[in-house]
């Protein structure tokens, strides 16, 4: 975390255009079926592992310094963090009405908090105006950062197809992040964090939603690690 927020700041000192991805296992394998979000995700400033897996995974292979950087734990620690050095904040992304309770909740919790602004998209594609309309109110706004709540991989490709439209120096996808801190999703207990189960507490919660992409996702991530591992297979890093 220490160093993500680093290199945060880094990227608004010297207003350099940079985008995060805070991905987990679904992220990882929806890489493995998807070229483009894999070459997404190898263009990244910064890719975080959002999961104990990547991070237990980061250790066998010998990074040992390599902690979890979950998506909401990052935007509170960043909002913690600009407190003092005055970012700006635009909140993109969410359901309706979802960001204006962000920000509420958000500055509740920081007081001082800089949000200039908020914008939830419309479902389905956007057209070359309406899109356009959108980047001009990010930009008029001026933030300093981007948060992106649509999840993956939506979240990923906007914002690597709007990172040379914007002014502002980091975009940063955090997907359910914006329902914890808006208070419309509950978290999963933190020992169920800790033990990678997450994804368990929120199979339980959002069933519907979510069942296809876990029972789809985990076993083939178990699977690929497992003949990686064993030397059966490689997985060369692509750009």
């Amino acid at each position: 975390m220490k160093g993500a927020l680093s290199r945060i700041d880094t990227w608004i000192r010297l207003r350099d255009r940079q985008y995060v991805c805070v991905t987990g296992v679904h992220g990882v394998m929806e890489s493995q079926i998807n070229p483009r979000l894999k070459k997404i995700h190898n263009h990244a400033g910064l890719v975080t592992p959002d999961g104990m897996p990547l991070v237990w995974l980061n250790k066998l292979a010998g990074n040992k310094w390599v902690t979890r950087v979950y998506g909401p734990d990052l935007m509170l620690a960043v909002f913690s963090q600009g407190i003092e050095r005055g970012y700006k904040h635009f909140l993109y992304g969410g359901g309706p009405g979802v960001a204006e309770k962000l920000a509420k909740s958000l500055q509740e919790k920081f007081p001082g908090a800089q949000i200039v602004g908020c914008y939830t998209p419309p479902f389905g594609p956007l057209s070359e105006d309406e899109d356009q309309k959108i980047v001009e109110t990010i930009n008029s706004a001026n933030p300093d950062i981007v948060w992106v709540g649509l999840s993956t991989p939506k979240q990923e490709m906007w914002m690597y197809d709007h990172r040379d439209k914007l002014d502002a120096p980091v975009l940063i996808g955090v997907g359910a992040a914006f329902d914890f801190h808006a208070g419309l999703k509950a978290q999963a207990p933190e020992w169920m964090r800790q033990a990678g189960l997450e994804w368990l507490f929120r199979l339980v919660t959002e069933p519907r939603r979510l069942w296809k992409r876990y029972l789809r996702n985990n076993p083939l991530f178990i699977w690929s690690i497992s003949l990686q591992i064993l030397g059966l297979r490689k997985y060369p890093c692509e750009w």
